[in-house]
């Protein structure tokens, strides 16, 4: 039985930042993966949904360079064929990184299989049995499919399986309205795709505040998406080349078919099959390992990282988890998940950035607070670049005046948000943003402009 000094499942974001430390630090290291190094993000999530997305944008400005001044003659068209390879030609630079980068990383073994727990501290791969005392769960999550009738019986597509498609779905119906659902919807808008969203709850993107939600519907319905809330999809079956779904929509019943049927309700992790219970490693009701501040199982030199631990479910905070495993493991730095910011980003166009408290998260704590808005179409940068949609909120402690929340949807949105993240981080009150000059003409600039404008949230 081999012995490690740690033991690593998983390549995503956390894993192969870790294996280089614990390397770093001495450690004999084994890492396992079972499919596709660079986990979810890599694979089937930020980079290659991105790449897409990048296309997409180009063909919708293509189709607008007349506003421009800038005439192109006949059709614009998408060749998906080329889109799929541009994609993948990105992705493998990317995945073959990581994998190369961990293969050739002395002090490190790469075993290539799926690990499970057959005791506390004992996994098993393919023919071998590994033994470490320090053992980092980062095993990611999956699409989770919901049990409507029918289902079974189709060939849905998810966010994994939508990377595989080098053609044009005709009518493609989305199911789920919030980030996953909503970035695919505009992608396939604008590769030319007839696309139906279908949301159960009463608005999109239900965790940001209803006027955000509402200008984020607003803006998918004018680029041609048929955005359908209060609705459950009640069955589905296959009818000649078309896929039928019933919809219940406030009590009333109809129908729609389309060529293709996305599922995008949301995530599960990949714990089911891991043998946690071989270990005693506790997990919740929905499967997610059950962790402390600093990220440790109940079993003793047990971590969980990443989209595995229900404590974040992105890119960003699942290497942060990685951060502050090793700065308490390796530093001596007692570093928490409690105090990260809440921080993410909508990849629509235009992108919503989003940092602390919502204004509804605000409102129930009864604090006194500001508050600041800014139309997009005010800010010079986004005139110019006649991309004019959305607004800007900033949310401030009204006695320790410092910065509670911020939802910016708008032009380049999903960078100028760190101008009030790192604010945050810093736990300066708003004056310092304040007074800071920005450059101009940028979208930034107008957030120090922003704090000159706060009046009381009533």
């Amino acid at each position: 039985m081999p012995n490690y000094d740690a033991i690593i499942i998983g390549t995503g974001q956390s894993g192969p930042a870790l294996a280089r430390r614990l390397v770093a630090a001495g450690r004999k290291v084994a890492i396992i993966e079972r499919k596709l190094f660079g986990g979810t993000c890599v694979n089937t999530g930020c980079t290659p949904t991105k790449t897409m997305a990048a296309s997409a944008y180009v063909a919708h400005l293509a189709r607008r360079a007349a506003d421009y001044g800038v005439r192109i003659e006949g059709a614009v068209n998408v060749d998906m064929k080329a889109v799929k390879a541009r994609k993948d030609a990105i992705v493998a630079v990317y995945r073959n990184g990581v994998e190369q980068s961990l293969k050739t990383l002395q002090g490190c073994t790469v075993y290539e299989g799926h690990g499970r727990f057959v005791a506390e501290k004992k996994v098993a791969v393919n023919d071998s049995m590994l033994a470490a005392d320090q053992i980092f769960i980062n095993a990611g999550a999956r699409a989770a499919i919901p049990p409507i009738p029918g289902l079974d019986q189709i060939p849905y597509l998810t966010n994994s399986s939508m990377m595989d498609i080098d053609f044009l779905p005709s009518r493609l119906l989305i199911l789920g309205g919030s980030y996953v659902g909503l970035e695919f919807a505009q992608t396939y808008r604008r590769f030319g795709s007839e696309v139906t969203v279908i949301e159960f709850g009463p608005r999109l993107i239900s965790r940001e505040d209803e006027d955000v939600s509402q200008a984020v519907a607003d803006f998918l319905e004018e680029d041609g998406i048929d955005v359908r809330v209060n609705s459950k999809m009640t069955s589905v079956e296959k009818q000649g080349d078309s896929i039928a779904a019933k919809i219940e929509t406030t009590g009333r019943i109809s129908q729609i078919s389309g060529t293709h049927l996305l599922i995008a309700t949301g995530r599960r992790p990949n714990t089911d099959d891991l043998g946690l219970d071989k270990a005693g490693i506790a997990t919740d009701a929905r499967g997610y390992i059950v962790v402390d501040d600093q990220l440790r199982t109940n079993i003793s030199g047990v971590w969980a990282m990443g989209d595995c631990n229900g404590r974040g479910a992105f890119t960003h905070t699942s290497y942060n988890d990685f951060e502050i495993v090793s700065a308490n493991l390796l530093d001596h730095d007692h570093r928490r998940v409690t105090g990260r910011v809440t921080a993410y980003a909508l990849y629509a166009d235009p992108p919503l950035g989003r940092a602390g408290m919502t204004e509804a998260e605000v409102r129930k704590t009864g604090r006194p607070a500001l508050i600041s808005t800014l139309a997009m179409k005010d800010v010079m940068r986004a005139r110019e670049r006649g991309e004019t949609r959305g607004s800007m909120k900033i949310l401030v402690d009204r006695d320790s005046k410092q910065i509670l929340g911020a939802s910016f949807l708008g032009l380049e949105c999903d960078e100028v948000i760190h101008c009030v993240l790192d604010i945050m981080y810093a736990k300066a009150p708003y004056t310092v943003m304040q007074r800071a000059m920005h450059i101009h003409p940028t979208v930034s600039e107008f957030v120090p402009t922003m704090m000159d404008n706060l009046k009381p949230l009533l």
